[in-house]
């Protein structure tokens, strides 16, 4: 049986959380996870680093599909525009590896993940250890891997195929 391996993305110029789900039949193991944090470099360098580090990760797992937060309208104008920027990192990332991108809600993942949409975030570090065996160092972590979590429900109710984005094309 082929696993159906999913990359989630919560993305931030500050930390960057990342969690690799895997689904082999019914039964979902985290392959990896973690925080890229590109420290207090200038933002064009974070922005390169977060990069860097997704590419990695990329490179080092067979994933079929990237799940990444949504925007959401909360935030102030320079707070989403600096998030936006981090968010056009990880698309571009994704796009450069072949990936399909899945957007989802906040509340989407946590409903996913904890059964509720309005958990807090130490309710999310709570179940990402109950379910997964896993001791997320940050909420970052935990968010990503909800994110992952949600994709591979929704593509299992709505038995969704498998995600062919057209491979990104390298230049000679």
């Amino acid at each position: 049986m082929r696993a159906v391996v999913v990359v989630g993305i919560d993305p931030g110029t500050q930390r960057c959380g990342y969690g690799v789900v895997a689904r082999v039949g019914s039964r979902l193991e985290v392959v990896e996870s973690g925080v890229l944090v590109p420290g207090g470099q200038p933002l064009p360098h974070r922005l390169a680093s977060i990069l860097e580090g997704l590419e990695a990760i990329f490179a080092r797992v067979r994933a079929e599909a990237v799940a990444v937060e949504s925007v959401f309208s909360g935030v102030s104008p320079r707070s989403a525009l600096v998030l936006g920027q981090a968010r056009g990192v990880v698309l571009a990332g994704a796009a450069r590896a072949g990936l399909a991108v899945f957007e989802y809600a906040p509340a989407q993942a946590k409903l996913a993940l904890t059964g509720n949409g309005l958990a807090e975030k130490s309710q999310m570090m709570r179940m990402v250890r109950a379910l997964f065996g896993v001791e997320p160092g940050l909420a970052d972590e935990a968010d990503a891997i909800a994110l992952a979590v949600c994709h591979i429900s929704q593509r299992a109710r709505r038995r969704l195929p498998p995600a062919r984005p057209s491979r990104a094309r390298k230049s000679a």
